[in-house]
């Protein structure tokens, strides 16, 4: 049991600021197992963003709430994905070769593709979290994180890291089935509190990861930190748009 908290306040240290640093192992091994536990780190940043929107909506009009909650997961996250989504679509969008690809994502300045992807992919969240009931708005958004960051381990297990060094070359060590199973027990388990028909938002999340995949695989060979930031943002968007392809809300 100590081993297995170990790992989950190690995923948490990796993916947050919460501040958990001591009760987190740092050895590159703990940080490739505690792979299995992303998507409950997901279902906690969910938690967060559903606990901001429902505090706020107590106070203020329902669209300033869905703003508030999109800060808090952003703040939670050091907008770590949103940074890799831009990132990503930088390097994709402006590079021709796998060499070039993987140093236009290295630099840390962010390029007309990596705002354009950002400003559309903020202005499509809140747009679509706006649009879902509010009745059902935070079993979405901590199914929608929690899903997400299952699709990001799915495209750890399926590629290879392709870069010889970088925060994310610990994740690229072998998945074990166990590992995989614990990481989609967690990712997948409030997806059972959802109603039936609102399953279908799980179609546009396949695709998604599937197209992202190949693409990925097409255009570098494999995964960098950076693509799993974009992969999360991607399912993530997919699932709302989902949800609302479904009009039950």
């Amino acid at each position: 049991m100590h081993q297995q908290l170990r790992l989950l306040f190690t995923a948490l240290c990796f993916f947050t600021r919460l501040p958990l640093i001591r009760w987190a192992g740092n050895s590159e091994q703990d940080l490739n197992h505690s792979v299995r536990y992303f998507p409950l780190v997901g279902l906690i940043v969910g938690s967060i963003a559903a606990l901001s929107w429902w505090l706020s909506a107590q106070l203020l009009p329902h669209p300033v709430a869905i703003i508030i909650s999109m800060i808090s997961t952003i703040l939670v996250t050091g907008g770590f994905h949103e940074d890799g989504l831009a990132d990503c679509c930088d390097g994709l969008g402006g590079g021709w070769s796998q060499q070039q690809i993987l140093t236009i994502m290295k630099d840390s300045r962010i390029g007309s593709y990596g705002s354009l992807a950002l400003i559309m992919a903020l202005l499509l969240k809140f747009v679509s979290l706006q649009a879902i009931a509010p009745t059902l708005l935070p079993l979405i958004l901590i199914t929608a994180h929690g899903l997400s960051r299952l699709v990001s381990v799915l495209l750890i297990a399926n590629l290879s890291y392709v870069k010889e060094t970088g925060k994310a070359k610990p994740l690229a060590q072998h998945i074990s089935p166990g590992e995989l199973l614990i990481a989609a027990a967690s990712g997948l388990l409030p997806l059972t509190l959802l109603p039936f028909p609102l399953l279908a938002a799980l179609i546009p999340v396949l695709l998604g990861w599937l197209y992202f995949q190949r693409l990925l695989h097409k255009q570098i060979g494999g995964y960098t930190g950076d693509c799993l930031g974009a992969m999360q943002q991607i399912a993530e968007l997919c699932f709302y748009l989902g949800i609302l392809a479904c009009g039950s809300v």
